[in-house]
């Protein structure tokens, strides 16, 4: 039995988890700063991790974005192949929610039509749609804001195949150090290992979406993660760059298979607002 998902209800579900991801912290990003605070060592940081708690509480009371920048929409659909969309096309479906969205709720409009034009779309669109087919009869939703301070962060390394861990571990910990304070520390570390140069950007992207603490369900890569955030947080760039024990929040690493000449790493951070919201239809 086919299911049919109206266009509109989907443009409806965005619009709302557009404006819920840019003004309602989620909960494993709550307890992980609030753990951070707890355990940071430095008095400069305790007081910036406590600004954080003040500004995401406030943020939700007032219906107020948590940060001035509302990022551009990202949003992952994982499309039941039992659901049939009726009512318009899947883009401009989506778009439109977008669009709703960010007028509807006062979100800062900061998306560009043409990358060397720069002329504003004035409502936020086009977003980027990362779309899977997958069984069943349901629609899974994610809609991650993306600022560009963290964005501007992310790196590519082609490594040989003959690379190892710890020269995986050293390029990450690497990126999180020149970033420094620009992507608005502690950061949510996203690595994406395999596949090809855009299939390992996209892992990391979703990396960031994994909640934060949770670990990898492989030993190696779980161990690796530790790691990672280990060395990060010993770099000593801590809560908004002003020195610290808590540099990064959490590390997760996604992975898929590749060429036998080749394994792509690619990083991306996400800020100490690593926004995202989630729906099913």
């Amino acid at each position: 039995m086919v299911r049919e998902i109206q266009a509109n209800d989907l443009s409806g579900a965005i619009r709302a988890l557009c404006i819920e991801a840019n003004t309602v912290l989620p909960q494993d990003l709550r307890d992980a700063i609030c753990s951070a605070r707890k355990a940071e060592p430095s008095p400069v940081g305790q007081a910036v991790l406590g600004d954080l708690t003040e500004n995401w509480e406030f943020a939700q009371a007032k219906g107020l974005p948590i940060c001035q920048d509302t990022g551009m929409a990202v949003v992952f659909l994982d499309w039941g192949q039992d659901c049939h969309l009726t009512g318009g096309s899947l883009e401009d479906a989506v778009n439109e929610g977008v669009r709703r969205g960010y007028l509807e709720g006062r979100l800062r409009l900061s998306v560009v039509g043409d990358p060397l034009r720069r002329v504003n779309t004035n409502d936020n669109t086009p977003a980027i749609l990362h779309l899977r087919m997958v069984p069943g009869d349901r629609v899974d939703i994610t809609v991650a804001p993306k600022g560009f301070g963290s964005e501007n962060m992310t790196q590519l390394r082609m490594f040989n195949p003959s690379a190892g861990a710890e020269q995986v571990e050293d390029f990450v910990v690497e990126c999180v150090s020149r970033a420094g304070s620009n992507p608005c520390p502690p950061v949510v570390i996203g690595v994406g290992l395999g596949g090809t140069s855009e299939a390992a950007a996209l892992l990391a992207k979703r990396a960031l979406l994994r909640p934060a603490g949770a670990r990898h369900p492989d030993p190696f890569y779980a161990a690796m993660e530790e790691r990672i955030l280990d060395r990060a947080n010993r770099l000593g760039i801590g809560p908004q760059g002003l020195g610290g024990r808590t540099t990064a929040l959490s590390a997760a690493i996604l992975t898929q298979g590749t060429h036998i000449a080749g394994l792509p790493c690619a990083v991306n951070l996400g800020c100490h607002v690593t926004r995202h919201a989630h729906t099913v239809l």
